[in-house]
């Protein structure tokens, strides 16, 4: 179809899912307990770290938010959605944006969790995206009309970006980045801010393996091995029995194999200059708690040449039960794939393999560096005017995103030019924002009626 063809899609969407219906958000008697979707879920994680994870999610709304995507998943499925498809991230929330290290070596600002990412509808990330802002507002003690300013910024900077996406070639959407620097020319005026942007952007760059080396190493005997931190860092011999160690690093071995082949052939030439040290398990994240995830230590010329991989385990998408199964048969991929579809950049050690578990059960894992400038935006020292222009930022980038796997033209065109849109979406906000805290009540009375058992790590 020509521009014009694919714009007429978007505006025929309207029918079926008006703009303003992007408002509507009711639990209905039909909703599933949103404890039972989280108990659903540590069914397939590691028993003694599902505690941990409920710990964290009860800390505050924002927290169960961020831990929650199964359930906002489950709810987006019952909202209206116009038809158009995008390579969606699955958990669009603010925190999961963040500024990390391209191949070139520069500091660049893009989604940076693809655990749940599946095609899907585009809606479903700018609500989520919308929601967190809202409820990020309340933590912080915002007013109702600073929140909504926020809300109103990032699906405006959405809608105005996709519709500026709309109109450039192909090639000149692939190459769009927001690199850091940037973002930094464009709040000098606000001097408080940007001082504190570029503190954090030092902090960034002073993330990287040379620091991971000296943190969580130590020499032991002459050899390099993680330091032990439990239960948020043990090495695999404090795991198994000394003969069940060596078999699983030995096995471990076997499958950096595999995930060698994931690479593209430089990156192989590359990976096979290093060789493996150690190995430790690793708690990450909110959500993520109770997945399998591994660091990998390994060294090149020296111990001062290291490399740290992350392998995380791939569970299937929160998406999947509403929006379809993943086309590939190896959820790692799924992920890899999709974050090198939607991201500007992404990193050179990127890939995934199938690992059997200590429990002898295959599993799927993506592999990535596991510090390499990375920061995330300090949400909670924001003052109103710093959320709005975060929000600005990840709405464009987020458009970004999407228009780089959807129909940018027919997405564009069912925004339309007016606001009716952000205006939807700055109600759905403070309703699903209502319903986040009512959830997060439910697992905080669960924890105490003893129903779920929550620990701290």
């Amino acid at each position: 179809m020509d521009a014009s063809e694919r714009a007429a899609t978007g505006k025929a969407a309207r029918a079926g899912a008006p703009r303003s219906s992007h408002a509507e958000w009711e639990a209905g008697p039909g909703r599933e307990d949103p404890v039972a979707i989280l108990e659903r879920q540590a069914e397939t994680r590691v028993p003694d770290l599902v505690p941990i994870r409920h710990a964290r999610m009860a800390t505050s709304p924002f927290a169960f938010f961020r831990g929650a995507a199964a359930v906002m998943a489950a709810d987006l499925a019952r909202t209206p959605a116009s038809g158009l498809r995008v390579q969606a991230c699955g958990d669009a929330h603010l925190a999961n944006f963040g500024a990390f290290a391209s191949p070139a070596r520069r500091l660049v600002f893009d989604l940076n969790d693809f655990d749940e990412t599946l095609p899907g509808p585009w809606e479903w990330d700018v609500k989520r995206l919308a929601a967190s802002f809202a409820i990020a507002g309340r933590e912080n003690g915002f007013k109702r009309k600073q929140r909504r300013r926020a809300v109103l910024e990032a699906a405006r900077s959405y809608r105005t970006a996709m519709r500026e996406f709309g109109s450039r070639t192909n090639l000149d959407l692939w190459y769009a980045r927001l690199d850091v620097e940037s973002v930094l020319g464009e709040i000098e005026a606000e001097a408080k801010l940007a001082k504190r942007v570029r503190r954090g952007v030092a902090k960034a760059r002073g993330k990287d393996r040379m620091r991971a080396l000296d943190r969580l190493t130590e020499n032991v005997d002459g050899e390099l091995r993680f330091r032990a931190d439990p239960p948020l860092i043990v090495p695999v011999e404090q795991l198994l029995p000394p003969d069940d160690a060596g078999r699983f690093e030995r096995a471990m071995r076997t499958v950096l194999g595999h995930y060698r082949e994931s690479l593209p052939g430089d990156r192989r030439h590359l990976f096979d200059g290093y060789r493996f040290r150690h190995l430790a398990h690793k708690v990450v994240g909110v959500g993520s708690v109770g997945t399998r995830s591994w660091v990998i230590l390994l060294t090149g010329a020296d111990d001062r040449d290291p490399l740290f991989l992350q392998a995380k385990e791939a569970p299937p998408s929160v998406l999947e039960r509403h929006a379809g199964a993943s086309g590939f048969e190896n959820q790692g991929q799924r992920v890899v794939e999709g974050q090198r579809l939607m991201q500007s950049a992404s990193d050179i050690f990127l890939g995934w393999c199938r690992s059997p578990g200590m429990d002898e059960r295959p599993r799927d894992f993506c592999i990535r560096q596991l510090w390499d400038w990375k920061r995330s935006a300090d949400v909670e020292r924001m003052t109103p005017h710093a959320l709005e222009l975060y929000a600005r930022i990840c709405g464009w980038t987020l458009a970004r995103a999407h228009a780089r796997s959807g129909d940018r033209v027919a997405i564009g065109a069912y925004l339309g030019r007016g606001d009716s849109f952000e205006r939807a979406l700055a109600a759905f906000a403070e309703a699903y924002a209502d319903q986040s805290e009512r959830d997060h009540a439910a697992l905080v009375e669960a924890i105490a009626g003893g129903r779920v058992e929550a620990r701290d790590a």
